[in-house]
């Protein structure tokens, strides 16, 4: 009887666990769309168009401050287009940037627009031809629009181009969001977006006309030559390194991680745990300040990035220690450096020795 009785414990605690876990996941999903949406709060939206909108999402995603940039159509006749229609509805290709004012001001993103396009070119962008593809500023309201048609004045008397500057500012129309597949094509689809950016004649028109002061080309050549091929590809171009086969994963020294392009201080091993998955996992950062989180919905779901100010470094989760944040910072070694503790004076990083006495 006794073990008929225990055998009938067993069960019942195990059926109550699994009717309490599907509470769990949903309540770590709600957790998690509310630290997203508190994220978006106090943004704003810029809209640009600047040709195949493929290469317009990068520049300004890498951005501090910059939360979401969306791939989509506009200025058309008609309604919810599509790839196959937006161009005989009368759209061209557009982007629609969600940012922070209070990290990046609108100016900085006009900067960066004209620095992506041809601005003399009244017929498309490159080597893509035609009305869908030509540049242009909406304006959201009057304050963008004074902003942008001062920015266009500044770049015509700069004497850049020789040619009139026929990129229009107009008021922004219906934005419609493209398919999921054009979304963050360049990190979808590397090599064609590689091979495809290549041959449009974009960088090569680019390099130029900005020549050394095309900062971000310049920057993204000076890392490849500095960084592993894995630690380009992982910072540079959000790759993820493998579980279980990286540098850091089960690394117990004390120290600090220190982002590997930039040198700044993420994370300490006194917030490193265990927590089983193959990557280095912390439950909170050392400089909270040098974390920048930003919505990612690649892979068919909804998590939160972690970058620094150069690089992609993983993603965080609430399924950490919840005796300290609940946190998991899940990060990619080939992201960080490590400087053990007797090395943080001698490397610039004294202020975090006394957090190790």
């Amino acid at each position: 009887m006794n073990k008929i009785r225990n055998y009938t414990i067993v069960f019942i605690s195990a059926a109550l666990m699994l009717l309490t876990l599907p509470a769990l996941t949903i309540a770590k999903d709600e957790m998690a769309k509310d630290k997203m949406m508190a994220a978006m709060a106090n943004t704003e939206k810029a809209i640009f168009a600047g040709g195949c909108f493929w290469c317009m999402e990068k520049p300004f995603e890498q951005l501090d401050g910059v939360k979401a940039v969306v791939s989509g159509y506009s200025t058309g006749k008609t309604k919810k287009p599509t790839y196959q229609n937006y161009m005989s509805g009368g759209h061209l290709e557009a982007i629609e940037i969600t940012y922070d004012p209070a990290q990046v001001s609108y100016e900085k993103l006009l900067d960066v627009f004209w620095h992506q396009i041809d601005p003399t070119d009244a017929g498309g962008q490159f080597v893509d031809r035609g009305y869908a593809y030509t540049t242009g500023i909406f304006y959201l309201n009057e304050t963008q629009r004074k902003l942008a048609e001062a920015s266009k004045v500044k770049l015509e008397a700069s004497g850049v181009f020789s040619k009139p500057i026929v990129t229009p500012i107009k008021p922004a129309q219906t934005f419609y969001r493209a398919e999921e597949y054009h979304q963050d094509y360049y990190k979808k689809n590397p090599l064609r977006y590689w091979y495809y950016r290549k041959g449009s004649g974009r960088d090569q028109y680019l390099d130029k006309v900005w020549g050394k002061d095309r900062g971000e080309h310049k920057k993204m050549a000076d890392l490849k030559h500095k960084l592993t091929p894995l630690q380009y590809e992982v910072t540079q171009e959000e790759g993820t390194e493998p579980p279980f086969n990286n540098a850091y994963w089960n690394h117990k020294e004390a120290g600090i991680y220190v982002d590997i392009v930039s040198g700044e201080p993420l994370f300490s091993s006194l917030h490193k745990y265990d927590s089983g998955t193959g990557w280095p996992s912390f439950d909170r950062p050392l400089v909270k300040e040098n974390i920048i989180e930003k919505v990612d919905k690649r892979l068919f779901s909804t998590r939160t990035e972690v970058r620094s100010k150069t690089s992609h470094l993983g993603h965080v989760f609430n399924d950490g220690p919840q005796e300290t944040t609940g946190l998991r910072y899940c990060i990619n070694s080939a992201a960080l450096r490590f400087i053990p503790v007797e090395n943080l004076e001698k490397e610039g990083y004294g202020e975090f020795v006394s957090s190790f006495e």
